[in-house]
């Protein structure tokens, strides 16, 4: 006889008749099994029902009739098996009946765990807080919806609580070991968009992460956006500690490190550039996003391989209760989304796709160079999930994206884009061992081409291909001791295959030539990594761990010995080392510990401490201000060490007026080694002497991050405040002295508001302020040939003027008629209200009147007001 886990189904909170006994109830058929007669039971009588782990789910019964009333059926099922039944605040909880045992000395605890989904969807919830009112403890569900908690048997009150969800008390009777799955509704919100918004289900102080921010489902909508796209990375950027280098640059900085430095997962695969439109949009499809948490310091030990932060993003898993679509209709781009169930409540599908139009628009024009251009971009997010059963589901999820920019003037071809997929095995070994089996793919590839034309002849074409791909497999599991004990632990594995460049070229009335191609780099990252958060008392959580990591740059591949052992221009290439393939050129490793302290002063207040040591094995190689999609990733390999950085974080987090307002203040300072940066005048792009223009350094940032929300009300928002410095210090460069970054901004100032003026209309307003990045200026100037020539020395030695913006936009959303699904909004947005002209850039040329003077032309992306109108739908 198979024994089955408890599935709790379909609780919910809205207001309904008390169910009753009495209660008639007529069932499909007159034999079925026990675990889908109480399927029927609970959807006919109005009550909810759990069912212990001991009942033998899987036996069929035969009954003489198919009508009756509940009591007729509960008391049938409790005379044929050894068990009994409860009903407490309409639930009936079955469980196995009492045999008289021998008195124990200890009393044993029971285990109650499950997964907590929303009522409407069936998507898991991630970090609902589950919280025990008796004992004043509880615990959040993980990156997958699943809690556990073991306590000693008693009748306990649950309080479930998630941000834009209705809060939940139950009253359930512990005895034994059993399985509560929890569906909770959500509230009545104008659209689930996305919002950045720290974790409100429990109240920041008590909660053992600091240096996070978590950006929930919910109506991130209502901010003002470019051109109406709701943007998730734009929207980081407004919170403390998070910024960019300027308008239309890809990626963002965290804490005064790189682009390069975050590590950005969508359902665990890393994804390698995040834009699309040259920075100006995020390759995350808000209709298609379930869940995103950014880590900016004392990052859990599951998490490596980069050195400033971790922006971990899941998808939907789709409906499992009803079809329904959603999307979008912009200026610039459309979205829709589809998702359902395949077999409801067992498994169901998303699929969503997104495109620009510009290049549409382009055609309209008379002016034939232009109609003749291309710019686009794209996106498409799948995702199947399957419920095996109740210890086993699986997903496979995939992303594919790509931006496509096409010149008819010059013949100029420029694209890039990501490929990932996941398949994860969820698995529960016991109600106290939950573990994660995954296995990834990524890609990423980028291409450069022009070509000169002479009528209806290609007199020459120059393609570039360039990427990196990696595989992943990868065990996450999670032991819950008890409600104050919780053991992460893992291992993984990552192979990567690097394409520094290969060049084709094609001549009119010539067979094309053989690609010129740099040799492929290989490389194997393994990790190992153990953590435990222990709560000792009602003041004191410590979590601890330690993250071991290995790479192994390997063969099949060609190396270059130089003079003295140091690649440089000056250094002639002495020898080549050829490698075998899966030799091993060049081994690191590491140890990376990890450390968090919350000391709650009391119920409102607390202190927090964190240190995390990181490896980064790959890194960006760039010599322009903003990395562009072109740049090359590069491994620790012979010449180039893995980059390392200490963080230490210190925090005080303070709510006020029963969480209505929240307050955190916190300081940190970073220590960088093994840094590369790249000499004065170096050429990177199809060098295959590459080592030669880079070199290595350290760095240091530091800074205070003030945040002020206010998360509830009619009137919500944040706002933030950065005092920060980032430095480095190369041999070779600025006389060997520390010099500012490209990203150091010692001041960030953001502002985000929001009202709710009815149930239809709502107002929003950001407004941004930040110090001038840094550039360097020539500080003379010499002649060579007839021309002026300027002269740079310093590296980064001024600024440019300071950036400021005002946005605002208006939300508008009818109600929708009684008994429809559809539902609609418009958002109408004003983007740079005040039309200044932010400098992207600052470069140096002569006068065009007087040859002899050089002068400074500042470049601006926008210098007017970007109006937009989007109209939002779902059904």
């Amino acid at each position: 006889m198979k024994l089955l886990s408890l599935a709790l189904i379909c609780l919910s909170v809205s207001s309904q008749i008390p169910a009753s006994l009495d209660a008639e109830v007529t069932l499909t058929k007159h034999t079925l099994t026990l675990k889908n007669l109480l399927k029927e039971l609970d959807s006919q009588s109005g009550y909810t029902f759990s069912y212990s782990n001991r009942i033998p789910l899987e036996s069929e019964v035969t009954l003489a009739k198919k009508q009756g009333s509940l009591r007729y059926f509960l008391d049938l099922i409790s005379s044929e098996y050894e068990i009994q039944y409860k009903t407490a605040n309409e639930k009936v909880l079955i469980l196995r009946e009492k045999r008289k045992k021998k008195k124990k000395v200890k009393q044993e605890k029971a285990t109650i765990s499950g997964y907590v989904t929303d009522a409407a969807t069936g998507e898991e919830l991630i970090g609902a807080t589950v919280y025990v009112q008796e004992l004043e403890t509880g615990t959040v569900t993980n990156a997958y919806g699943y809690y556990s908690l073991s306590v000693l048997p008693a009748d306990y009150t649950l309080i479930l609580s998630y941000i834009g969800y209705q809060r939940q008390t139950l009253t359930v009777p512990i005895e034994e070991d059993q399985t509560l799955n929890i569906e909770m509704a959500s509230e009545e919100v104008q659209l689930e968009e996305i919002v950045v918004t720290v974790n409100q289900t429990v109240p920041e102080v008590q909660e053992m992460e600091m240096s996070t921010a978590k950006v929930d489902i919910q109506t991130i909508q209502k901010m003002p956006a470019l051109l109406g796209e709701v943007d998730v990375i734009r929207s980081i950027q407004l919170l403390p500690g998070v910024s960019t280098v300027g308008e239309g640059a890809p990626g963002f900085n965290v804490r005064g490190g790189s682009v390069d430095q975050n590590l950005i997962l969508l359902d665990e695969a890393p994804v390698f550039s995040s834009s699309h439109l040259l920075g100006f949009f995020s390759v995350f499809n808000p209709d298609a996003v379930k869940d995103i948490k950014l880590y900016k310091g004392g990052v859990p030990a599951r998490y490596g391989g980069r050195l400033s932060s971790v922006l971990d993003v899941r998808q939907k898993e789709g409906n499992t209760k009803k079809f329904g679509l959603k999307g979008g209709i912009g200026l610039i781009s459309s979205r829709l989304l589809l998702e359902g169930p395949i077999q409801k409540d067992k498994s169901s599908f998303m699929i969503a796709g997104r495109r620009s139009y510009g290049d549409l628009f382009l055609r309209l024009s008379n002016n034939e160079d232009i109609n003749s251009s291309i710019v686009y971009f794209y996106d498409l997010n799948t995702k199947i999930n399957y419920k095996i059963n109740d210890r086993n589901r699986l997903y496979l999820s995939g992303y594919f994206g790509r931006d496509v920019f096409s010149g008819a003037v010059d013949g100029v071809r420029f694209a890039w884009g990501n490929r990932t997929g996941t398949l994860r095995w969820n698995h529960l070994f016991s109600d106290k061992l939950f573990s994660n089996f995954t296995a990834i793919y990524s890609d990423y590839n980028y291409e450069l081409a022009f070509s000169e034309n002479s009528g209806d002849a290609t007199l020459e074409e120059f393609e570039w291909q360039s990427g990196v791909t990696n595989r992943n497999l990868q065990a996450d599991f999670t032991y819950f001791a008890s409600p104050s004990s919780t053991l992460d632990f893992g291992v993984s594995g990552i192979l990567y295959d690097f394409n520094p460049g290969s060049v084709t070229i094609r001549l009119a009335d010539e067979p094309p030539e053989s690609p010129l191609e740099i040799d492929k780099e290989h490389a194997l990252e393994a990790a190992a990594y153990i953590s435990h958060e222990k709560k000792f008392g009602d003041r004191i959580t410590l979590q601890y761990g330690l993250r071991y990591s290995a790479f192994m740059n390997v063969g099949e591949r060609d190396v270059f010995a130089y003079e003295n052992n140091n690649p440089s221009p000056d250094n002639a290439v002495v020898d080549t080392v050829s490698y075998g393939a899966g030799e091993i050129i060049k081994f690191y490793d590491g140890w990376e510990p990890r450390f968090s302290l919350n000391y709650s002063l009391n119920q409102a207040t607390a202190l927090k401490v964190s240190y995390n040591r990181m490896f980064q094995y790959l890194q960006l190689v760039s010599n322009t201000t903003a990395a562009t999609p072109i740049d090359l990733w590069t491994p620790a390999n012979r010449y180039i060490r893995p980059a390392i950085v200490d963080q230490v974080a210190l925090g005080y987090f303070r709510n006020f007026r029963e969480n209505t307002f929240e307050f955190s203040a916190e300081v940190y300072y970073k220590q960088f080694q093994d840094l590369i940066d790249f000499r004065n005048g170096a050429e990177l792009i199809l060098n295959e002497n590459v080592e030669t223009e880079l070199l290595e350094g350290e760095g240091r940032a530091y800074g205070l991050e003030l945040l002020l929300k206010k998360p509830r009300g009619r009137w919500t928002g944040w706002i933030s405040y950065t005092l920060s410095r980032t430095e480095r210090q190369v041999d070779g460069i600025n006389n060997n002295e520390y010099y500012p970054s490209n990203y150091d901004k010692p001041h960030d100032v953001s502002v985000v508001l929001n009202y709710n003026i009815n149930k239809r209309w709502n107002a929003s307003a950001n407004f941004a302020y930040m110090t001038g990045r840094p550039m360097t200026i020539p500080t003379g100037r010499f002649e060579y040939d007839g021309i002026v020539v300027p002269d740079y020395t310093g590296r980064n030695g001024a600024r440019t003027p300071d950036y400021h913006r005002l946005d605002l936009s208006v939300n508008y959303e009818p109600q929708p008629k009684p008994g429809r699904r559809w539902r609609s909004s418009w958002n109408f947005g004003l983007y740079n209200v005040y039309a200044r002209r932010n400098p992207y850039s600052v470069f140096f040329r002569p006068n065009e009147n007087n040859p002899n003077a050089t002068e400074a032309v500042q470049l601006s992306i926008f210098g007017n007001i970007i109006p937009s109108v989007t109209y939002n739908f779902t059904f």
